[in-house]
């Protein structure tokens, strides 16, 4: 992103508060330096942003759904491995 940043304008702006030219011009080539170094982020990033992480989440939401299914039957097979061992325990200690 491009940033304008008007030097003229600026030195005038502070000769006329009484600061000298040379001091001016050197506070005015110091802004611009910082400004052209300076990363900003517009409003346009954002929403560019926020679209990629949305479609992330939906990519991410649509590997949870289909793991889903797995993920139910290995907890169901571990519960009935569990129950089974309970059982057969339970027996043996009886």
């Amino acid at each position: 992103m491009v940033v304008t940043f008007d030097t003229l304008k600026f030195v005038e702006t502070l000769r006329e508060a009484g600061v000298p030219e040379a001091q001016a011009k050197a506070m005015s080539q110091a802004m611009r330096d910082a400004h052209e170094t300076a990363e900003l982020v517009t409003g346009r990033d954002l929403r560019e942003a926020t679209l990629t992480i949305g479609a992330e989440i939906q990519a991410l939401r649509a590997e949870v759904r289909a793991i889903e299914p797995r993920l139910t039957i290995r907890l169901g097979g571990i519960v009935v491995v569990a129950l089974g061992a309970f059982t057969a325990l339970s027996k043996w200690i009886a």
